[in-house]
């Protein structure tokens, strides 16, 4: 079976190398005259240039309005799509700040162990900073605790 491979593949390989050979192209005409054995070459004609198809960043130079295409297609499409990802990768969580807060939370803990604080205080805000209305201020206000 190895030397069926070996064999289709050396042939394919010859067959490649023969498509890669510049090879005179001829034409004989089929006919019964005397000439039958004569062959002429073909000449092949000058390619025609393609009409300029515009795609509207310059309307004189063909060379500059591809330029130019070519470039807002790579930095739009490649470059912005590349900064859109690491956008929505990287951005915060606005909506509940979740990771946020246990981080913090997190690494307050930590300080307060550190420091030899509990963890949780009672008076976070120092209670003489804090201005209490009155009871005439409030006056009939039901207070809920």
């Amino acid at each position: 079976m190895a030397g069926i491979c070996r064999l289709g593949t050396l042939h394919t390989l010859k067959n490649g190398m023969n498509l890669l050979r510049l090879q005179k192209i001829t034409c004989r005409a089929i006919t019964t005259s005397p000439k039958k054995d004569d062959s002429t070459n073909i000449i092949e004609s000058p390619e025609k240039k393609k009409p300029w198809v515009n795609y509207g960043f310059d309307e004189t130079n063909e060379l500059d309005d591809r330029r130019k295409m070519h470039e807002l297609f790579f930095m739009g499409i490649t470059i912005g799509m590349i900064l859109t990802g690491y956008v929505l990768m990287y951005k915060p969580d606005l909506r509940t700040m979740a990771t946020w807060a246990q981080r913090e939370a997190y690494l307050q803990l930590r300080y307060r162990e550190e420091h030899g604080l509990p963890p949780i205080d009672m008076n976070l805000i120092d209670p003489a900073k804090i201005v209490l209305p009155t009871d005439e201020e409030l006056g009939d206000t039901e207070i809920i605790i």
